[in-house]
């Protein structure tokens, strides 16, 4: 099968076209055939060698996976062949990704595809949904009436955030970057939006909440954005990120009786184990989509399997609006 390798880590023009094995069926997994993709930052950290996934070489990166089932392993139940199906499934240490025309997938980490998503649609959401889920139902336990900080509302995982937070009754409350994102966060269903680049954290503290902070705040971004989503919540507030690569001062968090989660979506892969979480996860996305209250944002540039590296170049130059697909 054709398949788009790297062979070290590097830049994005480290991906080349080679011919690797078919992938042989083992029990509890099946072979798709692979139809869409998506890029996510946690695929341009592993092609860089930033992240530790370790995958052996010629790599086949790329965790969000679309297709149709060819072949199903012993003990498999949930799928048959010809099913349509999508997953976060790969891209990592010995698990083969999706950049190929077929891809041997363990069971557990897909579920039937949303019957009203095209392929690339279906590509965009699972790894940002899981991470959206995992941060804010399992870990901050959204509860409805609970005002709600997402920040980078219109990002990967932030437009399905916001759009999760909504779905479980919360006010909804979004940092974005111009009048085009705020409107887009908008209809997304973000009941207000943040102009962080013209509003202080106290200054829009005190508007939204009237002084006293946000019950959960959602940091997608990092960095500093961790010390501000500190002073943006309330005493004994939430705070979950999925980007805490960095050296903080507790002293805020200390100070106020916070709670502070760390959701990393390559954990189950990495480590192999909480895979029936997953599994839960995306049949709950699956009936999210399909009774219509999420739906993904795509960027306007759609790529091939074979412009995976101009994909991602769009991702790591921040011009992309919404998630980056790839179609085989």
């Amino acid at each position: 099968m054709k398949a788009m390798v790297i062979n070290q880590y590097g830049d994005t023009d480290q991906f080349v076209e080679q011919e690797m094995p078919m992938p042989e069926i083992q029990a509890g997994h099946v072979i798709i055939k692979v139809a869409a993709s998506s890029v996510n930052p946690l695929d341009t950290k592993i092609r860089a060698g930033l992240v530790q996934a370790n995958p052996a070489f010629p790599a086949i990166l790329h965790g969000d996976v679309a297709g149709i089932v060819t072949e199903v392993g012993e003990g498999v139940e949930r799928f048959v062949v010809g099913d349509e199906v999508f997953g976060f499934a790969g891209g990592l240490k010995q698990y083969q990704g999706a950049l190929a025309d077929y891809m041997l997938a363990d069971a557990r980490l897909l579920a039937k595809k949303p019957s009203n998503l095209a392929f690339a649609e279906a590509a965009a959401l699972p790894v940002v949904f899981i991470t959206a889920w995992k941060a804010l139902v399992e870990r901050a336990q959204i509860q409805p009436g609970d005002n709600v900080l997402i920040h980078a509302g219109t990002g990967g995982v932030g437009h399905i955030a916001i759009q999760l937070a909504k779905w479980a009754g919360a006010n909804v409350f979004a940092t974005i970057s111009s009048p085009e994102k705020a409107a887009i966060a908008r209809q997304l269903g973000a009941d207000d939006t943040i102009n962080y680049r013209e509003e202080t954290v106290e200054q829009y503290v005190q508007r939204c909440t009237n002084g006293k902070g946000f019950d959960i705040v959602f940091d997608t971004v990092g960095n500093d954005n961790m010390d501000r989503s500190f002073q943006a919540v309330r005493v004994s507030g939430t705070v979950a990120t999925i980007a805490a690569r960095s050296t903080h001062d507790l002293s805020t968090l200390h100070g106020k009786n916070l709670t502070l989660h760390v959701v990393f979506i390559a954990t189950p892969l990495l480590y192999g184990q909480d895979f029936d979480g997953q599994t839960e996860a995306l049949e709950a996305l699956t009936n999210l989509v399909e009774d219509g209250y999420i739906r993904p944002l795509l960027d306007e540039q759609v790529f091939s399997f074979e412009e995976v590296g101009l994909a991602h170049q769009r991702v790591e130059s921040g011009l992309a609006l919404g998630k980056v697909a790839l179609l085989r």
